[in-house]
């Protein structure tokens, strides 16, 4: 049986049918990602390497 993920848009989208908007599902022991205009491609990882990803993208403001 295929896994089925509820998708939730990120906070920071501008509306509920904007086009840009990162989205976010959770499975058991992984977090997956998409761009919504791609819905397609999907990278997955961890919560450690998704925070790691946020403390790097901050540090370079």
């Amino acid at each position: 049986m295929a896994e089925v993920l509820v998708w939730q848009k990120s906070s920071f989208s501008e509306g509920d049918d904007a086009p840009n908007c990162l989205e976010v599902a959770a499975t058991q022991g992984a977090l997956r990602l998409r761009e919504s205009e791609e819905p397609g491609t999907v990278v997955t990882t961890t919560a450690t390497g998704l925070a790691a990803l946020i403390r790097h993208i901050r540090s370079r403001r």
